[in-house]
């Protein structure tokens, strides 16, 4: 790093509210200290917990604070003496961008037990897209019990969300047979093109009718990404003895009045899946066996833009009016 760079750009939330709350300032460069080292952010991909943090809904996060669960790049100093200087490096959660300031900045101040080092050949902007995301989308299926080469039948519920299209991406590399739900039927061709073999609309109309023309006895999986409006009928829908993974908040993180034992129905289970599991050194392996999939083209990651950081709150707005259909990744 050269010792010339003192600022740097970064897009801080200075309270919470709509997307006009993100501004773009230029502040110091993090002093590295003892346990933490520094990243070059090359990317990094934008979630909607943040949105969800920028409207106000992470009570222990504290105004101003520069957003960002996620991030690539390099180490411009490390204090990690297993990981030098320039190696190329992913981080996710941790509190990344809660507790402490996290990617939307040309450099970020990390605690080494985050840091992922990566191989890879990849353009950044592809790599930006794939930590936080595919990282969920694998471990969802993990807690679902799904594994390759297994006849099964998998439902998406949000599955034009960036996570969504990730976990079609693997389920299809699997040999999985899927369908997913989308409120958008201009976002079918993209889902489609994802490797998910039925769509099918959510207009809020009762799915099973639908569901059940395609698989009569319903899927075996669930994989529900919109949560507490849908888990419930997630339960009724999947088959008797199948299972249910929430793994996303679409709608919100709370069920009212939730009663499992007359909600879960007997023999059928349900599970959960957080990517603070995958962080740091548990989440290294994976995330490199999803990019060398991805360099072999067996999964096809799905990126909807890519944005400079001064743009990131016309991201935001783009998030919040549910236009995308895959990944958005700032580029600082």
């Amino acid at each position: 790093m050269s010792e010339n760079v003192t600022t740097m750009r970064a897009a801080v939330c200075v309270r919470a509210g709509g997307p006009e709350v993100l501004e773009i300032r230029e502040l110091p460069v993090p002093v590295v200290r003892e346990g933490w080292s520094l990243v070059k952010v090359e990317g990094a991909g934008l979630n909607r917990s943040e949105l969800r943090t920028r409207q106000g809904h992470s009570p222990n996060v504290r105004f101003p604070r520069v957003l960002g669960i996620e991030c690539v790049g390099t180490l411009a100093i490390s204090t990690y003496p297993a990981l030098p200087e320039g190696t190329t490096v992913a981080a996710v959660m941790g509190e990344m961008g809660r507790e402490f300031d996290g990617g939307y900045a040309e450099y970020a101040l990390l605690p080494n037990e985050l840091l992922m080092p990566i191989s890879t050949t990849l353009p950044w902007e592809v790599l930006a897209a794939l930590p936080e995301t595919y990282l969920t989308a694998q471990g969802a299926l993990d807690a679902l019990g799904i594994t390759p080469n297994t006849k099964a039948r998998l439902l998406i519920r949000g599955g034009s969300a960036s996570v969504g299209m990730a976990a079609a991406s693997i389920a299809s590399g699997y040999g999985i047979e899927t369908a997913a739900t989308t409120r958008q039927p201009t976002k079918a061709a993209a889902l489609t093109a994802a490797g998910i073999d039925h769509v099918l609309p959510d207009n809020g109309e009762p799915l099973a009718p639908t569901l059940r023309d395609i698989w009569p006895e319903g899927p075996d999986y669930i994989l529900d990404l919109i949560g507490a409006t849908t888990l419930t009928d997630s339960l009724r829908l999947v088959r008797r003895g199948g299972t249910v993974c929430m793994a996303g908040s679409l709608s919100g993180w709370l069920i009212p009045d939730f009663e499992p034992i007359a909600m879960i129905p007997s023999a059928t289970k349900l599970t959960a899946f957080h990517s603070d599991d995958y962080k740091g050194t548990a989440g290294a392996p994976i995330l490199q066996r999803v990019i060398n999939q991805i360099e072999a083209g067996i999964y096809h990651p799905n990126i909807d833009r890519i944005l400079n950081l001064k743009d990131i709150a016309d991201a935001h707005q783009y998030m919040e009016n549910n236009q995308a259909t895959g990944k958005l990744v700032a580029i600082p």
